[in-house]
């Protein structure tokens, strides 16, 4: 049966309206929302990308985040002298051997640029920041790794479910993320999207640092992450005066209780000598020969 045009019409307004509170939704919530067929939704999307009123994801769409939200270079420059003070706190986290993820964000690119100028070898570095991607590409000694996704260019990210499928990939030995608002609640970020993709992370983590600057505290978001104990710590430039009023506990920034989780990645000195392995053992090893990364089990 067709339906007729101003039906059709208030139906793409009623859409655009949604993804513009929501941000993101994902094809299914839009067919169960609106009682349609996922044909007669992928068409509303292309016709409201056709107009510039949407940007669409694998699976869904996102609403002009990606033209609303200040661009990475207009982010960059504000608070420079708090995001390099945290990066310094987050650098004393590394060891070598280490798998880290690296959030979006330009503390989190103040961080890449203090891990360049002082590089801790051999690292891999996973992230979905692409400066910090670039960046940390040409250190030597650093393996640098993006993650899969859809790129907004204006926020210098990847994001979407590829995203989130390819951080189940790896295995983090330190995760730092970084975050839209903090209060005594939790953490705040801005899209389901970002979430989405921090929850990924999170779940592949041994540590996991939040790097937030003071502009954030007591401030929320659209988006809730979690409340203080999905986080290992909380590296910030807020006073502890003020920490404390807004009701975060001052164990989050205890920089000994983060290193708690850290530590015992560290190598002994010492390596005690092995006795040689049988001629048994031997065979053993070249008849199971195939193995993978820690990092990707």
């Amino acid at each position: 049966m067709r339906v007729s045009k101003h039906i059709v019409d208030a139906r793409r307004r009623r859409l655009a309206e949604l993804l513009q509170r929501h941000r993101y939704l994902g094809i299914a919530d839009l067919c169960k929302e609106f009682d349609i067929s996922e044909a007669t939704v992928r068409r509303d999307l292309a016709f409201l990308e056709k107009g510039k009123l949407i940007t669409r994801t694998h699976g869904g769409a996102l609403a002009d985040f990606n033209l609303r939200f200040p661009s990475f270079r207009q982010r960059r420059g504000v608070g420079t002298g708090g995001k390099q003070h945290i990066a310094k706190l987050a650098m004393s986290l590394l060891r070598p051997e280490m798998v880290v993820y690296l959030d979006a964000g330009t503390t989190l690119f103040a961080f890449a640029e203090a891990l360049r100028n002082n590089p801790i070898r051999p690292l891999t570095c996973v992230t979905s920041n692409l400066p910090a991607a670039d960046l940390l590409s040409e250190v030597e000694g650093i393996s640098s790794h993006l993650l899969g996704g859809q790129i907004l260019r204006r926020q210098s990210v990847l994001l979407g479910e590829d995203a989130c499928a390819s951080a189940k990939l790896w295995k983090f030995d330190l995760a730092l993320l970084g975050a839209e608002g903090m209060t005594r609640e939790g953490i705040w970020n801005s899209q389901p999207v970002v979430v989405d993709l921090q929850r990924a992370v999170i779940s592949r983590s041994r540590c996991k640092v939040g790097l937030i600057d003071r502009t954030k505290l007591g401030r929320t978001a659209p988006q809730f992450l979690g409340d203080w104990e999905i986080l290992s710590g909380l590296l910030t430039d807020a006073p502890a005066e003020a920490l404390e009023i807004e009701g975060i506990s001052n164990y989050m920034t205890d920089i000994n209780h983060i290193k708690s989780y850290i530590e015992p990645l560290s190598m002994p000195s010492v390596v005690e000598a092995q006795p040689e392995p049988s001629k048994e053992k031997v065979e053993d090893i070249y008849e199971n020969d195939l193995t993978l990364p820690t990092s990707l089990l």
